[in-house]
């Protein structure tokens, strides 16, 4: 028992390493490309990934709950979209503190939608979890920078596609459920490109974007968006496999300080006072949340 805990506290580490260096992959790019093409990038060779597995070995499913799948797909390809564009604006560790916001608004679904209870430590945790969006956000108490708001929703729809997995994955192989995420990835962000070429505003920049043919240097990091990505998905997965959510989650924070320390190397400044308590305000949270649901 402690031995696969180990294991699984390991995978966790390396998968939360991967998880950053996919950030910096996606960081690299978005100097040359917009985040429209990044998104479609990342996704593409998924798909064709998945289509050749199932081409393998046929998904065996029950399905029936079609426009639940679309939901996901589409409320995951938005939790990406606002995720690379924060990454592309703001320091990557600041980026990543608003991704992991998505174990707070989860717990909140759940309550609400599934009826699952949260306890008193778990509302604390959420409570401490809105006090540390404030202060990544630096709220002065009047408006939200646009990169601030669409890291809330990041975090939002990141919660939404978890909370629907929790019920497709009773219906659905868990390759359709993968399939539909990239699928929409792919298939919307070459709308929105087509959409760019007849069609600019400067207030939609993180969804619009007209496609640019990757130099050969680009070719590299889309190479490494994708292995990063990929290979931090199997070791997640390994690691939930082999131990308690609660614990795994935990560890999972650890993706927060790699990217800070990454960001670092690329020209990020150190988080203020008042960004750096938020962060550690939301990793407590995300903590007392997870432990609470056990």
């Amino acid at each position: 028992m402690e031995e696969n805990v180990n294991k699984a506290i390991k995978y966790m580490i390396i998968a939360s390493f991967l998880f950053a260096l996919m950030g910096v992959a996606a960081k690299e790019l978005s100097d040359k490309l917009s985040t429209i093409e990044i998104v479609f990038f990342r996704n593409v060779f998924g798909v064709f990934f998945i289509l050749f597995s199932i081409y393998k070995s046929p998904l065996k499913q029950l399905g029936g709950k079609f426009w639940l799948l679309i939901f996901r797909g589409v409320a995951g390809f938005l939790a990406l979209l606002f995720f690379f564009y924060n990454i592309a604006n703001i320091p990557l560790g600041e980026a990543m503190t608003f991704s992991k916001t998505s174990t707070i608004f989860t717990a909140l679904l759940a309550y609400f939608f599934l009826k699952e209870q949260i306890g008193i430590k778990g509302w604390i945790g959420v409570i401490v979890g809105f006090i540390g969006i404030l202060f990544i956000a630096e709220f002065d108490g009047s408006s939200l920078e646009k990169t601030d708001y669409l890291g809330i929703l990041s975090g939002v729809g990141a919660a939404l596609a978890y909370t629907s997995i929790r019920e497709l994955r009773r219906f659905y192989d868990s390759r359709a459920i993968v399939l539909s995420f990239m699928a929409v990835g792919t298939i919307f962000p070459l709308i929105f490109m087509i959409i760019s070429e007849f069609y600019t505003n400067p207030h939609l920049d993180f969804m619009l974007g007209t496609f640019v043919m990757p130099e050969a240097r680009d070719w590299i990091f889309i190479a490494l968006l994708g292995v990063f990505s990929t290979y931090a998905q199997i070791y997640m997965t390994k690691s939930y496999s082999l131990a308690k959510a609660g614990i795994v989650s935990t560890v999972s924070y650890s993706n927060i300080a790699f990217s800070i320390v990454l960001g670092l190397f690329m020209g990020d400044a150190f988080p203020s006072f008042i960004v750096l308590l938020g962060i550690i305000l939301i990793v407590i949270s995300g903590i007392m949340v997870s432990k609470n649901k056990k």
